[in-house]
């Protein structure tokens, strides 16, 4: 069952590491945050202009990862593990303070986000939670790329397809509800490369901070990490992993079943400026009797970006 109130955290957590791309070190601690407020990220090395909301409306930059960018040209980049944490331990608020421009990629998934959150109690707060509910399918297509969404029962389910011609990754898919299957392998998946790509990715200034500690590289037909993989599916279900993180960024907890082929990060951004753009697409409801609050319209788009 959904959760009825909003929710934040008891108290602070806090985590230490590199980050994958800038290669810097970084700390970040996360508070407590009031009702209504979403999440907020504080660049606590700078003194003015400092806070970004975590919004889909502010993202500068999709990739390789995804970027928040406020008004005044303050950065955070690689938000995404840290919010599927955030998403899938069911907290609606905090600030997350940080005082490096990248959050730290830890091991490249969300686990160790998720092993600090879970030992602190999380609070419910007064107001209750509004969730977006879709009521009518909608979907984008770039190339070979493709997301859609439509109406589904009372929870996010997100069926993703991969098809590279690696023989290692090669087709995999999975399909996951976030409010009735086990996370555990999802939240564990680690953010992945073809060995081949690595100069590539590095001649853009970025993969600094890469290494076999925090991602899974792939080398024609073997996996070079100690260990190998986590699960027989980590591949596609660390594209899961990233979408969910990307997708709290729309402000509220998305009802409506998913469907991506060969997504990423900019695609799952573009899809959610189209929803936010469409009309009758999705509905603002709470949880209590999931009746009807409110019709959303694009109108409303400019309101979200503010207060979400």
């Amino acid at each position: 069952m959904q959760a009825i109130y909003q929710k934040t955290l008891s108290k602070p957590v806090s985590f230490e590491g590199i980050g994958l791309h800038t290669g810097k070190k970084s700390f970040v601690k996360v508070l407590p945050a009031e009702e209504n407020s979403g999440i907020t990220f504080k660049r606590t090395d700078l003194e003015n202009n400092n806070l970004i909301k975590a919004n889909f409306s502010n993202v500068s930059s999709a990739r390789l990862c995804t970027t928040l960018e406020n008004n005044y040209g303050v950065k955070v980049s690689t938000v995404e593990h840290l919010l599927a944490a955030l998403y899938i331990s069911g907290i609606d608020n905090a600030i997350v303070e940080i005082d490096s421009e990248e959050v730290p990629i830890m091991d490249g998934s969300s686990k160790d986000f998720l092993d600090v959150i879970k030992n602190v109690e999380k609070i419910d707060q007064p107001k209750k939670r509004n969730y977006l509910k879709i009521i009518n399918k909608i979907e984008l297509v770039d190339g070979i790329r493709k997301i859609s969404i439509e109406p589904h029962n009372s929870s996010l389910e997100v069926s993703f397809q991969l098809n590279y011609e690696n023989k290692i990754i090669g087709k995999q898919n999975n399909t996951i509800n976030f409010q009735s299957d086990n996370l555990n392998e999802v939240s564990s998946s680690r953010t992945f490369c073809l060995f081949e790509d690595i100069e590539k990715i590095k001649k853009f200034g970025l993969a600094k901070g890469g290494s076999l500690e925090n991602a899974v590289v792939v080398d024609n037909d073997k996996v070079l990490n100690e260990g190998g993989l986590r699960n027989n599916k980590e591949f596609v279900n660390h594209k899961i992993l990233d979408l969910a993180g990307d997708f709290l960024l729309s402000g509220y907890r998305i009802i409506g079943k998913v469907f991506c082929h060969q997504g990423g990060h900019q695609l799952t951004n573009l899809f959610l400026r189209k929803i936010f753009a469409s009309k009758n697409v999705f509905q603002i409801i709470s949880q209590k009797d999931f009746k009807v609050s409110k019709k959303f319209h694009s109108k409303d788009l400019e309101k979200l970006a503010v207060n979400a």
